[in-house]
């Protein structure tokens, strides 16, 4: 089955480019994207720009509405995702636990519907 990894974080709250800790945090999202591809497990994933790029469109009255900004004003927002394919949701929630992200924000797991 397929799940996507949503990773939220609040924008400030992970290690600044430039640190050490920054080189540390994006070595282990290397080190991650690695095992999802040689595992088989990993069908896709990146991350996204800042909140600030954001636009949200809404269709009411049949005209199109664009706010700048996401969809919500949260602390976390969404930063990046993982497409993956695993055997139940219990493999699924050890994949997102390895996320990087999760020490400063949160991971959802969301199965992907199948239409067939």
């Amino acid at each position: 089955m397929q799940y996507l990894l949503l990773i939220y974080s609040a924008e400030g709250d992970e290690p600044k480019p430039g640190t050490p800790a920054f080189d540390a945090h994006l070595n282990a999202y290397m080190k991650l994207s690695e095992d999802l591809e040689r595992t088989k497990v990993g069908l896709g994933g990146n991350a996204l720009e800042s909140v600030s790029t954001a636009t949200t469109v809404r269709l009411r009255g049949g005209k199109v509405q664009t706010t700048d900004g996401p969809f919500a004003e949260t602390k976390e927002q969404l930063g990046g995702y993982y497409l993956v394919e695993c055997e139940n949701l219990d493999e699924a929630i050890e994949w997102a636990a390895k996320i990087p992200s999760a020490k400063f924000g949160s991971v959802e797991v969301r199965p992907v519907m199948k239409f067939d």
